[in-house]
């Protein structure tokens, strides 16, 4: 498997795919990043000379935030809201949706599992 910035991209998927597998980078990045060195964007990740790997990784990081940064970035931000005491801050500490989502019904993935209310067997 070709590494790039210390992550396993797949061999097999088109060089455009693999590349979305390394946190921060998105399809339209991808294609830029391939676009600016030169390659084809169908060409598999396991067709790649080192060179053309050592090309990638170079215009990743000269332009682009990615990896242990970009998560270090956003949990700074994150920190910094709880800190102040913002809206969106009180809302990341509580565990709930921070964008306005609405939480009557739904927002079982911030709120975790239901909490049981009672059973049957339990009766004197």
């Amino acid at each position: 498997m070709p590494r790039i910035l210390g992550v396993d991209i797949p061999r097999e998927k088109r060089i455009v795919a693999s590349l979305i597998y390394i946190y921060g980078i998105g399809s339209k990045i991808a294609s830029n990043i391939l676009d600016e060195a030169t390659i084809d964007c169908n060409r598999r990740a396991k067709d790649l000379s080192d060179e053309e790997i050592a090309k990638i990784t170079a215009i990743i990081q000269n332009n682009y935030v990615v990896e242990g940064d970009l998560r270090r970035n956003v949990g700074d931000n994150v920190k910094r809201l709880m800190d102040i005491g913002t809206y969106r801050g009180l809302r990341h500490r509580r565990g709930l949706p921070v964008r306005g989502q609405r939480t009557k019904t739904n927002s079982r993935t911030r709120k975790g599992r239901k909490p049981s209310v009672g059973g049957k067997g339990k009766r004197k």
